[in-house]
Order: structure tokens, then C-alpha cells, then sequence
């Protein structure tokens, strides 16, 4: 009887899209960046060009696509941080693309985590009625959570199905811990 030899299947790599412009808060973008990038994530940064962005701490990065360049089907996991309320949340908000994204990770249930400011697009994108979440707690964001219909809860990490919110950079670690339960057990 002759031995075969088997080859051990690799798992396809997991990947995520950070949706963002200039003015992003450092930490928000570059913590979980780095994080996934541990875990052997492959991480995009799309912003609305594909120029150089920078952040409102002195970090730049370069961004991998231009947002109308994501097929979100590609996608595991979609993060949108904040920044300046006149920086990158009123800029990404604004893209229809950015809007369309956000509703497919949705409608498909795959992961989705927003931190600050980043909350205006899951407003914009009309996916927060119903759901708890959490955002800043200045600049109106949790007024227009509570419009859109959402309950926003002053947290430092909300958890609603396949949504992870918080409040701020002092939140990161507890947004992480769950980003990373979330993703480990799907």
C-alpha cells in the first residue's frame, strides 16, 4: 500500500478595512492597525484619495485604497475611528461609499467596530436604530445616535450583535479585548 502524503490546508487570510481621512485620531487608527496586524490580519486603510493623511497627533500613514476602491465582499472586519469632529468622521460620513460598506457589513452581519467621532457614519449609513452603542459624548454625536433611533449608553466598550462601540482612546484596550472575542468566534 502506498503512504500519501497529505499538505495541511492553509486558512485564507483574514482582512479588514479601516474607513478614515486627514484628521484621524492617531491612536484610534494605528492601535487597532497594529493589533490585527499581530493576529496576521491584512489590514487597508481607505481614505477618499489615496494620498498621504495625517493625523491630528502628527502620525501620517499612506493610505492602501481610496474608500470607492472597497468591495466590501473582500472584507472580515470593518473599523471606523474618529478624529476631529471637522476631520475625518464629517469627511467619511459624507461618502456614499463609506455609507454603502457600512450597510453591507450590516445587512451581512459580518464585524463592525467604531470608536469617538466614528459613529457618524453608522448615522449617516441609517444602521443604528434599534441598536445600543456608544460614541464621544460631546459634539452631538450621542444626540444624533439617540435621533437616528439608537440607545447610546455611557460606556467604555458597548457590545450589540456584530457591533463594537467606544467612547475615546482611554477606551481602546476594552474596544480591542472585544474586537478580538468578536472576530476569534466567527
Amino acid at each position: 500500500m502506498k503512504k500519501t502524503q497529505s499538505t495541511p490546508t492553509k486558512k485564507p487570510q483574514k482582512k479588514a478595512v479601516i474607513l478614515t481621512a486627514d484628521k484621524f485620531e492617531d491612536m484610534e487608527l494605528f492601535f487597532p492597525l497594529f493589533r490585527l496586524l499581530e493576529e496576521g490580519w491584512q489590514v487597508h486603510i481607505a481614505a477618499p484619495e489615496k494620498i498621504e493623511i495625517s493625523g491630528e497627533h502628527g502620525y501620517s500613514i499612506m493610505p492602501d485604497k481610496a474608500i470607492n476602491e472597497i468591495n466590501a465582499v473582500d472584507y472580515d472586519l470593518l473599523i471606523i475611528p474618529g478624529g476631529f469632529p471637522d476631520g475625518a468622521p464629517a469627511t467619511v460620513r459624507k461618502i456614499e461609499k463609506a455609507q454603502d460598506i457600512t450597510k453591507f457589513f450590516f445587512k451581512e452581519n459580518k464585524p463592525v467596530a467604531s470608536i469617538c467621532h466614528g459613529p457618524w457614519t453608522l448615522v449617516s449609513a441609517g444602521v443604528v436604530k434599534g441598536r445600543h452603542l456608544t460614541s464621544f459624548w460631546h459634539d452631538g454625536v450621542p444626540e444624533e445616535i439617540k435621533e437616528a433611533g439608537g440607545a447610546w449608553e455611557d460606556k467604555e466598550v458597548v457590545v450589540d450583535r456584530n457591533l463594537v462601540t467606544s467612547r475615546w482612546p482611554m477606551d481602546l484596550p476594552a474596544f480591542m479585548r472585544e474586537i478580538m472575542k468578536m472576530i476569534r468566534s466567527a
